[in-house]
């Protein structure tokens, strides 16, 4: 078994002990007016809806800042946040944190934020294993509170709509709701939890993605991004979520070059494109394109589906509105637990997961934050990358599991020898 000491990072009030404690006693169910079955079912939340089948095609010009149509739910859903800031639910006040730009030609962004490691305890975190049953003994969404519930995000047959107040439909369908982060990394930071009654393990599903892809389509901003964390990718909690928030400048990743892969007939027929990025610290693919919003987002749900199933930990990035998703296989939790990772960059404390590889550090040291260079922001990122070898065995994986058409359980790669020097214990990644 693989693992390392580290600290979670908390995400909901309800996430350390003792918590929950003087509630309005006018609270639903179990008194906590919580998330669960118990509660859930009495009470009424706001809803946005969306039209399941206002699917974007590759033809739809991507949002600039310049001509950017402001949407609704990119209003409501700040106007949420904000009031939840003033209701004091959050730890600390992002907007204090200090912002830079690292100098240098990537334009790395450097935050300083003190207040996100405080008052957390030191955990045994296992890195092992990307798929890993849920335990509903262990923090999982279902404890949140619904002060803390932004709206429900739900499919529907009309054009979007909004409801301050509705009650929820247990009988047809699992609400997924969009919740604060109690912990932001930057304005607006929430957690999208898709069908969160369901209790679903962090493990990518078609349906779930394509939800992740509706949200950043119907916020309509591009510096409005989702990301996803695997286990074992520094993702924190074992129940299904996606993390959002805006931030208005480009990423590095945004910017780095890429080179188009040759694809299969399958992808080509969709309108799928698949690049490989150039010139950037951790060696990832870029998906874009699609004659629908489903094409798209079944070609990188496949591929993460692939990675899944074949033990491989991997962050993803949905970027400009929906239209151009990125996918990094990663392997710097197993390095780190093989102690093949620098001291002078383990003891930042910087947990290199979706935000920091795509080019945004979350330093939590002022002397970090004051040194930061790009020399260094390559340097922790390059710990993620796979090799060049490996990489290349993955992208093939990735490639041939992009155009899979059948259930996700269907898929499943050959497995080549593990290496010698690791203990029949430990995580070996299936390339």
């Amino acid at each position: 078994m693989l693992t390392i000491k580290r600290v979670a990072t908390v995400v909901s009030n309800y996430q350390e002990e003792g918590s929950g404690t003087g509630l309005d006693q006018r609270a639903l169910g179990c008194g906590r007016n919580c998330l669960a079955k118990c509660c859930l079912p009495a009470s009424k939340l706001p809803l946005y809806t969306f039209n399941k089948d206002g699917e974007v095609t590759s033809e739809h010009k991507v949002v600039t800042q310049e001509h950017s149509h402001i949407s609704f739910l990119h209003n409501l859903l700040l106007g949420q946040w904000e009031d939840r800031m003033n209701r004091g639910l959050f730890r600390y006040d992002v907007t204090t944190c200090e912002t830079k730009i690292i100098p240098g030609h990537y334009g790395f962004i450097a935050q300083l934020n003190e207040g996100r490691h405080l008052k957390k305890r030191p955990t045994e975190f296992r890195i092992d294993q990307v798929l890993q049953p849920f335990n509903e003994e262990k923090f999982n969404f279902t404890k949140v509170g619904q002060e803390e519930v932004l709206f429900r995000f739900e499919s529907s047959d009309n054009n979007s709509h909004f409801w301050p107040s509705a009650p929820v439909d247990m009988v047809s369908n699992s609400p997924s709701v969009v919740a604060i982060n109690v912990s932001p990394i930057e304005y607006g930071h929430v957690l999208l939890i898709p069908r969160v009654l369901d209790c679903l393990s962090q493990k990518i599903d078609r349906e779930s993605f394509l939800l992740a892809m509706h949200m950043a389509k119907e916020a309509g901003d591009p510096f409005f991004r989702l990301g996803y964390n695997s286990l074992g990718a520094f993702a924190t909690i074992n129940h299904l979520h996606f993390q959002a928030y805006y931030l208005a400048v480009p990423y590095p990743v945004e910017k780095a070059p890429t080179q188009r892969i040759i694809a299969a007939k399958g992808l080509e027929k969709k309108g799928v494109i698949v690049s490989q990025l150039l010139n950037y610290p951790v060696r990832g693919l870029l998906f874009e394109g699609g004659n629908t919003m489903r094409d798209l987002s079944d070609a990188v749900a496949s591929s993460c589906i692939c990675l899944q199933n074949s033990n491989i930990p991997f962050n993803v990035l949905i970027s400009d509105c929906g239209k151009r998703i990125f996918l990094f296989p990663q392997s710097f939790a197993e390095k780190q637990a093989l102690g093949e990772v620098s001291n002078d960059i383990l003891e930042t404390q910087v947990n290199p997961a979706v935000w920091e590889i795509s080019g945004h550090i979350v330093l939590k040291r002022r002397k970090d934050f004051n040194d930061a260079s790009e020399t260094y922001a390559w340097r922790l990122l390059a710990e993620v990358s796979l090799s060049e070898e490996r990489f290349e065995v993955v992208k093939s994986y990735i490639m041939e599991a992009a155009e899979e058409k059948e259930e996700e359980a269907h898929y499943n790669p050959v497995s080549p020898k593990a290496p010698s020097h690791l203990s029949q214990d430990c995580m070996v990644l299936q390339c």
